[in-house]
């Protein structure tokens, strides 16, 4: 699907003759002033205020002959601060042309508009009759945008059409294409290596698959381990979510579709670094066959798990592929997961929760999602707290009967899986934009995408 997605860009060779928008940061106010002209004041008058994210058509002969978007200067890394250019660009090639500012500003735009642009409609063909030109070496903008649009495409695709064998298969094309060696586990060989994994997918027809991936820059490269949540539809099994708690479901996939995004842009841009993916495809439905809450399963580890809520499904899907990774004891794990909403009530929609054993990992993934402007927030593997996670009858419950502090507890019942010495962060995402704004259309979203791969830039091996 990634390889095949079609960007709002064109090459000069392609747009002669494009009109110009100028990038302007709303405290340059001379340069603003002669870009108006004697239009100043008519616009003016119109409204128009140099301000963070003022846009205006300037005119020219039979029509709009240019345009002007003002942006903080505080704000020249974030690419949703030029996401507005994305709707309120007419029809045409248009290139930018940024005053003042340093020339990463001007990749950091094309993403903006890319991000901006971006719809999902089930069926539609995209095509684009705005498009904005891009230069020569515009590789790592156009992996960006690519892997953005690919995981919001998979995290928007409805249920119905995006099974636990869909996100599979579509996880297996798009890596296969880029050269990884990649495969999918399922039937009898997912039950011998992924018992409880298997658990929470025996309540529906559609059976659960496992994807692993393995590509590599070279010998020696840092060697970082991703695992996935990717429940395709969660009802909460028995635990039954209410209706309202139902409706975004879909995007109970949103840690597969992130870390799938981030490896295939990996491979793209050719990053030095030896990646390992484990996707945990599969969907949590009610049924004769489905999990019951006090049910113990057993898992990869060895730990037997007592159910205390079958609508905490995730932490059961990931313990198995973090048990997995870990056997090959690599530089580092990283788990992506719609876990909880106790992150959400802690944090709300736009800021991902951390969770890290390794405050070397933890800091380089949050400075990398302040140079992206993409943030993320640390929470703590409170200690305290994991004797919540203890069952009478099992090594270890998957909720805890304390109403509160349920993004941590999640976070510790996975870190029980990780063994020690082995640096580990997990992400806990909304994967969701609850309305539009510049550079995020409502729908599925791959928050930390950008963290990420600016992390694995930097990333070096473990000492």
């Amino acid at each position: 699907m990634s390889s095949h997605i079609q960007l709002p860009f064109v090459s000069a060779s392609e747009a002669p003759t494009p009109r110009v928008v100028h990038l302007v940061k709303a405290q340059d106010a001379k340069t603003i002033a002669g870009l108006l002209g004697e239009h100043a004041s008519f616009l003016t008058a119109q409204g128009f205020k140099a301000k963070d994210g003022a846009f205006t058509l300037l005119p020219g002969d039979g029509g709009a002959g240019a345009a002007l978007l003002c942006v903080d200067e505080g704000r020249l890394n974030d690419p949703t601060a030029f996401g507005v250019l994305g709707t309120v660009l007419p029809e045409g090639d248009w290139s930018l042309l940024p005053h003042g500012m340093e020339s990463a500003v001007q990749e950091t735009a094309l993403l903006g508009f890319a991000m901006g642009t971006y719809q999902y409609r089930v069926g539609v063909v995209r095509s684009f009759t705005t498009r904005l030109v891009v230069p020569d070496d515009a590789a790592t903008v156009i992996a960006y945008a690519k892997a953005n649009w690919f995981g919001r495409d998979l995290i928007n695709t409805p249920a119905n059409l995006l099974g636990p064998q869909d996100l599979a298969l579509s996880a297996y094309r798009a890596l296969e294409n880029r050269g990884a060696d990649v495969r999918i586990v399922e039937g009898d060989d997912l039950k011998a290596a992924y018992p409880c994994l298997a658990e929470v997918g025996e309540g529906s027809e559609r059976k659960p698959a496992v994807v692993v991936a393995r590509w590599k820059a070279r010998e020696g490269a840092p060697r970082l381990s991703l695992v996935g949540k990717g429940v395709c539809f969660d009802t909460g099994g028995y635990d039954l979510k209410p209706a309202a708690g139902m409706l975004r479901m879909k995007k109970d996939m949103g840690g597969a579709a992130l870390l799938l995004a981030v490896m295939c842009a990996a491979i793209d841009l050719q990053l030095d670094v030896d990646l390992e993916l484990r996707l945990g495809c599969v969907e949590n439905s009610v049924s004769g066959h489905a999990m019951r809450p006090g049910d113990v399963l057993r898992t990869r580890s060895g730990k037997t798990v007592e159910i205390g809520n079958t609508d905490a499904e995730g932490r059961l899907v990931l313990c198995d592929l973090i048990t997995e990774a870990a056997e090959s004891a690599p530089d580092y794990i990283v788990d992506a997961a719609t876990l909880t909403g106790a992150a959400r009530v802690a944090l709300g929609p736009d800021l991902p929760a951390v969770f890290s054993n390794s405050d070397e990992l933890a800091q380089l993934l949050l400075e990398s999602g302040s140079d992206t402007a993409d943030a993320l927030w640390r929470l703590p593997l409170w200690h305290g707290y994991d004797a919540w996670l203890d069952s009478k009858i099992a090594d270890v419950g998957n909720i805890t009967s304390k109403p509160m502090a349920g993004s941590i507890t999640a976070a510790l019942y996975l870190q029980r899986f990780v063994p020690e010495g082995q640096k580990w962060l997990h992400i806990d995402t909304y994967a969701w934009n609850d309305a539009n704004s510049p550079g995020r259309p409502e729908g599925g979203e791959t928050l930390a995408l950008r963290a990420l791969l600016k992390m694995i830039t930097n990333i070096r091996r473990s000492s």
